[in-house]
């Protein structure tokens, strides 16, 4: 039996229909992120959009994997710091377990050191926090479009260095360091100690010593003074956010 709006006089449950049917046509964006507050504003602009909803949220990298698994998402907006992981490995994993699922990074991170790393751990674009709404939400656009998404001067850098025949055979020592190795020596340059960093990566303190000594062997630095002070000088010169 149908039910009548007494107000309107419309149909309840066309109208529930349409509604239903208006959320399946949307895009579902799950969000990956450790801030809070960054996840509400996200997904309150998100939601606000005709073409997209989000779908659900993550702040650690085991949930977030959980989450593609059983919420389906359309797409998913990934930060490369967080909790219980990393989100380059975030990226890597589940590419190699929903190989077709279009990822987006969304980070403080500059784009000069991670973009081309996200690229590569499996993401179709990378776009920085402090770009602007409308550009935020057109990459995501672009992202479910299989579209790969980087801001004109990220585009510009990958070309010059594709022109110059520098792509993974050269670039700066930090080029060198692998994701996790990078990941640690950005904690040092923040001032983390060794047992703080074990702790925020999950690693044990041996581990963590190893990936000191093989940072240090590839950036030839002769001591761990030597690497604190290289480190604090890459995160506060504007190389890392």
């Amino acid at each position: 039996m149908n039910r009548i709006n007494r107000n309107t006089g419309h149909d309840l449950n066309t109208s529930s229909k349409k509604t239903a049917q208006g959320r399946k046509n949307k895009a579902r964006v799950l969000l990956v992120d450790d801030h809070p507050i960054l996840r509400k504003g996200m997904a309150e602009l998100i939601n606000q959009e005709p073409d997209m909803m989000v779908c659900g949220e993550a702040e650690e990298a085991p949930k977030a994997f959980e989450l593609v698994g059983t919420l389906n998402p359309d797409v998913a907006l990934v930060d490369i710091s967080l909790r219980g992981g990393n989100g380059l490995e975030l990226i890597k994993n589940i590419k190699a377990r929903w190989p077709d699922l279009p990822l987006l990074v969304l980070s403080m991170h500059d784009e000069t050191l991670y973009a081309e790393r996200a690229l590569r751990a499996g993401s179709l674009g990378y776009i920085m926090k402090e770009e602007a709404i409308e550009k935020g939400l057109n990459a995501i656009r672009q992202v479910l479009a299989r579209e790969t998404f980087l801001s004109d001067r990220m585009k510009a850098r990958l070309l010059n260095q594709l022109v110059g025949g520098r792509i993974k055979q050269g670039g700066s020592s930090i080029d060198s360091l692998s994701d996790r190795e990078l990941e640690v020596f950005r904690l040092i340059g923040e001032g983390r100690g060794t047992r703080q960093i074990a702790e925020e990566l999950r690693l044990s303190i041996r581990t963590v010593e190893a990936y000191r000594e093989y940072i240090k062997d590839k950036l030839n630095l002769k001591n761990g003074t030597e690497l604190v002070q290289h480190a604090f000088q890459y995160v506060h010169s504007g190389a890392a956010a």
